[in-house]
């Protein structure tokens, strides 16, 4: 509906919105403004509290230990159900609670597109019209405006009159370097005389008239993107992956329970409780408070020390485990400016005066031209120069025209006589000089060398002429020079890059400017771009390549598509609409506050800047989270698969129950709230280094191998206490009972100690977290049984010799897990 309206010539626009070059009067913007609504985009809704509960549950562990309580329930074991429950309720508030954080976090962020708008309204349909300031979600369509340089243009826009207007509009269309504007009904395309809402003015001024607001802009249309389900990111595979290899022991292993008793001890449904128990011991129960927890204590650290705000909380993990990142050239690698390189004379060489006479032309260009500010090349010459071209009397300018691709400046000189300085494209300016073909062509050869480095040119001519001659077309000029200029460098990026690599992170540089300026940015920050490749080169993805020129949209949605499906987990950093698609197809978006609205709200991660420096940062808190979880995973998945290999054997060799229900439900909550520790581990600086990968089947392997000791060390234990028994009275099985709750508590505070990741406590240092919880369980352990809650749990006091033989046998069981974990280690490369 915009475009349809914005088509047509200048006067035929108006007359369709029934406006004019006045502007609206009062009454009619507030009879509009109640017609098609504010100036606004659409919040997106956040989820309630229940949805977000709610979606905690499709957790495949919450959701199975779920189904364990209410078959629980359903055979009438209350204190299994009420245990399991609790921990199913526990997790689904922790995940609700965290990722309702990050969202008030991300809307403390939020920006407008535009505070306020110069606006020509009237008081009434005689009077003259008055430039105000109104607010942006005032605006209706067919109110008048004015545009400057650095205005952010508040809706879609038809232009009236322009001069050397020229406006970013990366944000939309992706393109880096401004684009020229024009307000003149000629043949050209109706996007010439268009400016889109989220657009910014580089240069020059205009008067326009506002053709669509709110949800009819080409931004909100860009907000419409569906919402298409994204891919996993690298958490939800890796963890999905252990959770449904254990979840398919925890739904065999009842069934067998119930059978080998039914077959071998004659014991039916009375050992249902128990085999509900045993598939909980199987379970990390706590995996994901844990992963929660752990999760929303980095993102808030995050937050708090580096303004970066993680959306999804499991992005924090992929962060982590990110081994490509992609970014854009502009405004990540460079600053969006460019500075003076060199000054060369025609003979290529070194030469001062070229510069000089540039900002002679930049600075009587700003003051006769009336530009409310230099554009960013005359910026750059008057910042390199230093202070020139007062020592002239400027006469007349004309500042560049994108047509004529020039810009001209007339200073006084000698008596009578003038100075014309033309600066601009080399191509225009050359056309304008005296120079031979020879020298012609000789010229255009050393600006395309320039040019192919890397770096833009702006050629510099001058001529005498007598006072008062015509100077807006000069002819026959002389050649004075070139002026390179080269992209300012992020003051960052050079750092940044060398740490990302320090962590194994490789930066693929995906944007849509030319492959030289890409490359010589990289170059100068210490980045070998290698064979730098166009999209349109890119068969099957970019390969060993660092640099991707003439990116589309499509193409970096297209590379970093190619790039997962070789394997890598990709973070994508983008600002714009023509980022969303890349944004989502990467495991981690990433996108500034700055970004426009939809692509900020399809990140997973927001920046307080577009820095690369943040991201290293955002990398080693999803690493250092990622540490703490696979030191959790390592530790519960080995003792516990041991415990049930261990209670699984010694059900069958004993004529009563291992241990009972209630006592195998105990034990665990106390070893599960004694890993609530490892959130707030420090992990080793090896787990730092590389990406924070959890490989299913490297931790399947770890728990098989960590668990069968652990099981020959609880059967080891069986065999002692089956030889220091004397029958299977009710007080031989309350002692065996709590001895084997003892030694397990014991063994698995060990196994928290020697298997975790994280940092060792040394001589003089205070104990971690870690050591701390593993002494509480171990204490636990020990005192429990003889306490009054022990008694109720069915457990008694030892006496002090039960003591020694388990002591001996945990003691051989912590010298063997040294030694195998020390093996361990080594073997990994």
């Amino acid at each position: 509906m915009a475009s349809e309206t914005a088509e047509g010539t200048t006067l035929e626009v108006l007359r369709r919105l029934e406006s004019g070059p006045r502007g609206l009067t009062e009454s009619e913007a507030a009879t509009r403004l109640a017609a098609v609504g504010e100036n606004t985009l659409p919040d997106r809704r956040t989820p309630s509290w229940p949805r977000r509960c709610a979606g905690a549950l499709r957790d495949p562990f919450t959701a199975v230990l779920l189904c364990l309580g209410l078959v629980s329930a359903a055979v009438a074991s209350w204190g299994t159900a009420v245990v399991i429950l609790a921990l199913v309720a526990v997790s689904c508030v922790l995940r609700a609670s965290g990722e309702h954080r990050a969202d008030r976090s991300l809307a403390a962020l939020r920006e407008l597109v535009a505070g306020t708008a110069t606006v020509l309204r009237r008081p009434g349909p005689s009077e003259a019209p008055e430039p105000r300031e109104v607010p942006v979600a005032e605006l209706v369509p067919g109110d008048v405006l004015r545009l400057g340089p650095g205005d952010l243009v508040p809706a879609d826009v038809r232009l009236l009159r322009a001069r050397g207007l020229t406006v970013h509009q990366g944000a939309l269309t992706g393109e880096s370097a401004p684009v020229a504007k024009r307000a003149v009904d000629d043949d050209a395309p109706d996007e010439h005389r268009l400016c889109f809402q989220g657009s910014t003015v580089a240069s020059g001024g205009a008067t326009a008239v506002v053709v669509a607001t709110g949800t009819g802009t080409r931004f909100a249309a860009a907000h419409r993107v569906p919402d298409a389900p994204r891919a996993g990111g690298a958490f939800d595979r890796s963890v999905h992956g252990i959770s449904w290899v254990l979840i398919r022991f925890m739904l065999l292993t009842p069934p067998l329970v119930l059978m080998a008793n039914a077959t071998l001890r004659d014991r039916g449904l009375e050992t249902l409780p128990f085999a509900v128990a045993v598939a909980v011991g199987l379970t990390p129960e706590m995996l994901p408070v844990i992963v929660t927890t752990c999760l929303a204590r980095g993102a808030t650290l995050l937050a708090r020390a580096h303004a970066v705000i993680v959306k999804r909380l499991p992005a924090l993990h992929d962060l982590g485990a990110v081994d490509v990142l992609c970014v854009d050239k502009t405004g990540t690698l460079t600053q969006d400016r460019p500075v003076v390189d060199k000054a060369l004379g025609p003979d290529g060489r070194d030469d001062p005066e070229v510069l000089r006479w540039a900002a002679v032309g930049a600075w009587w260009t700003l003051q006769l031209a009336e530009l409310p500010a230099p554009d960013a090349l005359d910026e750059a010459l008057l910042e390199a120069a230093g202070a020139v071209g007062e020592e002239y009397d400027g006469v007349d300018a004309v500042p560049f025209d994108p047509v004529r691709r020039i810009a001209t400046a007339v200073v006084r000189g000698e008596l009578g006589r003038h100075t014309v300085v033309v600066t601009g494209a080399a191509e225009s300016v050359l056309e304008r000089c005296a120079t031979p073909p020879g020298e012609h062509d000789r010229l255009l050869a050393l600006t395309a060398r320039e040019a192919d480095a890397g770096l833009r040119v702006l050629a510099v001519a001058t001529a005498d002429r007598a006072a008062g001659a015509r100077t807006s077309d000069a002819r026959g000029l002389a050649f004075r020079g070139l002026v390179t200029f080269r992209d300012a460098l992020a003051p960052t990026a050079a750092e940044a890059l060398r740490a990302l690599a320090d962590r194994g992170v490789t930066v693929k540089v995906l944007t849509g400017d030319h492959r030289a300026t890409a490359a010589r940015a990289c170059r100068d920050l210490g980045l070998d771009p290698g064979e730098v490749r166009t999209a349109a080169e890119l068969a099957d993805g970019p390969g060993e390549a660092t640099v991707v020129a003439r990116c589309t949209p499509e193409d970096k949605a297209r590379v970093v598509t190619a790039l997962r499906a070789a394997g890598h987990t990709v973070g994508f950093l983008g600002d714009g609409v023509n980022d969303v698609a890349a944004l989502r197809a990467a495991d981690v978006g990433i996108a500034p506050r700055s970004a426009v609205g939809v692509a900020r709200e399809s990140a997973d991660v927001v920046l307080a800047d577009k820095d690369l420096t943040a991201i290293g940062h955002a990398i080693t808190a999803g690493r250092h989270a990622s540490g703490n979880i696979a030191s959790y995973l390592r530790v519960t998945l080995s003792s516990n698969l041991g415990n049930v290999v261990a209670m699984l054997g010694a059900g069958l060799l004993l004529p009563f129950l291992p241990m009972l229900p209630a006592q195998v439900l105990a034990q665990n909550l106390c070893f599960d709230a004694a890993q609530l520790a490892f959130a707030h581990d420090r992990p080793g600086t090896a787990a730092l280094r590389g990406p924070a990968v959890l490989r299913p089947r490297s931790f399947l392997r770890f728990a098989v191998g960590f668990g069968m000791l652990n099981a020959l060390a609880d059967l080891a234990t069986f065999a002692v206490l089956a030889l220091a028994l004397n029958g299977p009275d009710a007080v031989d099985e309350a002692v065996f009972h709590s001895a084997w709750f003892t030694e397990n508590l014991l063994t698995q505070a060990a196994v928290m100690l020697l298997l975790r990741t994280g940092r060792r406590e040394g001589p003089g240092r205070a104990p971690g977290p870690v050591g701390l919880a593993a002494a509480g369980l171990a204490a636990v352990g020990l005192l429990l049984p003889p306490s009054p809650l022990g008694s109720a749990l069915g457990m008694t006091a030892l006496p002090a010799a039960y003591y020694l033989l388990p002591a001996v046998v945990l003691g051989v069981y912590a010298l063997a897990l040294t030694a195998a974990r020390t093996r361990q280690r080594r073997r990994q490369p």
